[in-house]
């Protein structure tokens, strides 16, 4: 059973995800900001990590350098879900994340995609061409 760690500091749209993922038959860690998710990744070593932008104590940008920088997770793929993603911002071409996915996202094409980078499981990352196998494109 795949592992997924969601980061994710409001309520309501964690609720929805965890019982999203559940329903997929997936095993679902929460953590509430960035701080807490990396608590979590580098102690359960999950398949994956979704993680929001907008959080308290570390943001998403943060939780990312630090699970890139950790030897032990840093191959772990990552995918960003948020609604705090401005156009333009460069940080999304060289985060080194395997996926974009901007709120709101269908479920439908939340699970495929997470789905798709379980089946790539771990892999390297290069700020200098962080695109994962299979090439996922950023989504709205």
């Amino acid at each position: 059973m795949a592992v997924l760690v969601i980061a994710e500091d409001d309520e309501d749209i964690a609720r929805v995800l965890v019982r999203v993922f559940k329903r997929a038959g997936m095993t679902v860690l929460r953590a509430p900001d960035g701080r807490a998710a990396l608590d979590l990744i580098v102690e359960e070593r999950p398949d994956m990590v979704l993680t929001d932008l907008g959080m308290p104590r570390m943001d998403g940008w943060q939780l990312i350098e630090a699970v890139r920088a950790h030897p032990d997770v840093r191959d772990t793929p990552i995918a960003i879900l948020s609604g705090h993603l401005q156009p333009g911002d460069p940080r999304a071409g060289s985060a080194e994340v395997c996926a974009i996915l901007l709120k709101p996202c269908p479920n439908d094409r939340l699970l495929a995609t997470v789905e798709n980078l379980l089946a790539a499981g771990p892999h390297q990352h290069d700020a200098a061409a962080p695109r994962c196998p299979g090439d996922l494109p950023v989504t709205a």
